[in-house]
């Protein structure tokens, strides 16, 4: 699995849609929610159903072969 660290600058959280979409996964925020839908996304070990799901620093998604690290 790909580690990818997201260092988080604007506000305390970014939607799900787009962080996937920020660090490049889904090439736009449409195709990040159909990822969501398909139940492929997990946050901290669970999947993650929520599209506009609060990430936060600390917090680990998973979505295909990667892993994104929030700091």
């Amino acid at each position: 699995m790909k580690k990818i660290e997201f260092k988080l600058t604007k506000g305390d959280f970014i939607q799900l849609t787009q962080l996937i979409k920020a660090v490049n996964i889904s090439s736009n925020g449409a195709e990040a929610g159909v990822m969501v839908e398909d139940g492929i996304v997990k946050l901290n070990g669970n999947v993650e159903s929520r599209k506009r799901a609060k990430i936060r620093v600390g917090d680990v998604v998973e979505v295909l072969e990667h892993e994104i690290h929030v700091l």
